[in-house]
Order: C-alpha cells, then sequence, then structure tokens
C-alpha cells in the first residue's frame, strides 16, 4: 500500500470512529483492526503493529469514561510518532563552522545520459533557489568531485554542505569501497541513508545493515 494510500485509509478509518454515536468496544475494536490492516499492508511489522494495538487499547481503557474518540485518535498519533523516531536529537547546524552532509542509499542504474540529464536537473533546480551547486561533466573520479565541492563550499562560507553519492548496493564491493572512500576524505557531520521502501522491510532492513557497516548512516 503506497504512503498516500495508507494516509487515505487511517484518516477514513479515524473520521468513521469519531462519527460513531457511542464508542463501545465493538466500534474501538473495529477501528483497531482497520489501522492494524492498513499498516500490515503497508509492510509494517506485525510485532509493531501489534504493540500499537496494545498500547491504544490500554490508554482507553485506563482513561474509562472520557472522550474515547479522541484518546483514540491521539494515542494512536503518539504510538505512530514514536516508531517513527529514530531516538536520536535532531542534527544541528554549529556556529561558524560548514557543516557537511552527505546521503547515501541504493538507485537503479543510469546511463551517462541519465546521469547529465540529472545534472542538469539538479543545476537548474539549485539555480532557482538559488542555492550553490557543484559537478563535473569531465572528471570520472567520484572522490575528487566530492572533495573539490566541499573545499570549494568551505571557502566560500557555505554553512551547510550537501553531497550526493550515486546509488549502490550491498553486493557491488567496488562501489561500497568508493563510497566509504569518500566518507572517510570528506569527514562528514551527518550521513544519511534513504532508500525506496516499495522493496520491502526485510530487503530494506538487510541493506540499511549493510551500509551502516561501511559508513557511519542515521537510518
Amino acid at each position: 500500500m503506497a504512503l498516500a494510500e495508507l494516509g487515505e485509509t487511517m484518516s477514513r478509518a479515524i473520521q468513521q470512529m469519531l462519527n460513531a454515536t457511542i464508542v463501545d468496544e465493538k466500534v474501538s475494536n473495529e477501528f483497531m483492526d482497520e489501522i492494524s490492516r492498513a499498516l500490515l499492508q503497508s509492510d509494517v511489522p506485525s510485532e509493531l503493529v501489534s504493540d500499537i494495538q496494545t498500547t491504544v487499547k490500554k490508554i482507553v481503557n485506563v482513561e474509562g469514561d472520557c472522550d474515547k474518540q479522541i484518546i483514540m485518535t491521539f494515542a494512536l498519533f503518539n504510538e505512530l510518532c514514536r516508531i517513527l523516531y529514530p531516538g536520536n536529537p535532531s542534527f544541528t547546524l554549529k556556529k561558524g563552522k560548514a557543516s557537511v552532509i552527505m546521503f547515501v542509499g541504493q538507485g537503479s542504474e543510469k546511463t551517462i545520459c541519465t546521469k547529465a540529464g540529472a545534472f542538469d536537473q539538479l543545476e537548474q533546480n539549485a539555480a532557482n533557489a538559488k542555492i550553490p551547486f557543484y559537478e563535473s561533466y569531465t572528471e570520472s573520479d567520484p572522490l575528487r568531485v566530492a572533495v573539490e565541492g566541499v573545499e570549494r563550499f568551505q571557502k566560500e562560507n557555505c554553512d551547510l554542505i550537501i553531497v550526493d553519492t550515486s546509488g549502490r548496493h550491498k553486493q557491488d564491493a567496488s562501489r561500497f569501497e568508493e563510497m566509504r572512500q569518500v566518507a572517510e576524505a570528506m569527514k562528514p557531520d551527518l550521513v544519511i541513508f534513504a532508500m525506496d521502501s516499495s522493496i520491502g522491510q526485510a530487503a530494506a532492513f538487510d541493506q540499511a545493515r549493510a551500509f551502516k557497516q561501511s559508513v557511519s548512516v542515521e537510518l
């Protein structure tokens, strides 16, 4: 289930529950069953879905005769926020120092033509947003491109420097080594791992673990 579809399903279930004249055990169970089905269809681990069910029902039982519609809505919201929160403090820029953020992840292989088009698009978007952009159409070594770009923007006193890397798979040892070398040379303040969630939780976890073993990523 796509993210937009998941949101629509959950919103519909919440609205039906809020419209109920009386929220008894039957209505509560139907609401949680609908929410649980939507989460499971979106590949959320069954253990997390079970924890959400248990916690929400426990909160409703403790609150007793209070407005159960509002209680259940907020309880569900808080549980979803809890499982999405990584538990680490948010990254903050350091005053007087250029912060370097490196993006890594898995992506499809692209042809030279597609890459050139992507560069043009990134450069145009950066220009529209008045953001400095660095790329080389002649340099084939990604390590040199990354280092030169970071050095340039550090000299220009940029507060935030974002380095994007090409997509790679855990079985591609040479590209993983390339990524490790880039990270070692730049010493980024933060490495962010991004992946298309449509590949499924099991595959995503294996990929995330492989990236984590090569560079210090924030998942």
